[in-house]
């Protein structure tokens, strides 16, 4: 089996385990989202119902790209939570702010995670 076809699984489940997560644990996601956003509850349950469907988009040849794009905005829109937690710190954990800094440039590391194992810039030039 070729490591894309791994990696592929392995994104996979990680975003199916994570949207999963967004409905048996809640707490979690909503005490990390701005204050400015309005309904959590309901941005919660799409931004998880966003990663399943993207998890499982992405195992299947036909939704491949619009799953990667799908996670790669997802990654985005989900940037500020992240952003948020590291200034004013992740409310009812105990984590230390650098922790919660150091996890920032992770996103850009899902986002080549999603590119690479979606084959979106398989045989594609890039040219500067």
């Amino acid at each position: 089996m070729k490591i894309r076809i791994i990696s592929r699984y392995l994104l996979a489940l990680f975003f199916i385990s994570a949207g999963v997560n967004h409905f048996r644990s809640p707490e979690i996601y909503l005490a990390m989202m701005p204050p400015w956003l309005p309904a959590p509850e309901l941005m919660n349950h799409i931004s998880g119902a966003a990663e399943i469907a993207g998890g499982i988009g992405i195992l299947i040849s036909k939704t491949r790209k619009a799953a990667a794009i799908g996670l790669i905005l997802l990654l985005l829109a989900v940037f500020p939570a992240n952003l948020h937690v590291a200034i004013n710190g992740w409310p009812g954990a105990a984590i230390p702010q650098w922790v919660l800094i150091a996890r920032l440039p992770f996103q850009l590391l899902f986002i080549a995670w999603v590119l690479y194992s979606s084959d979106f810039l398989k045989n594609k030039r890039i040219q500067l």
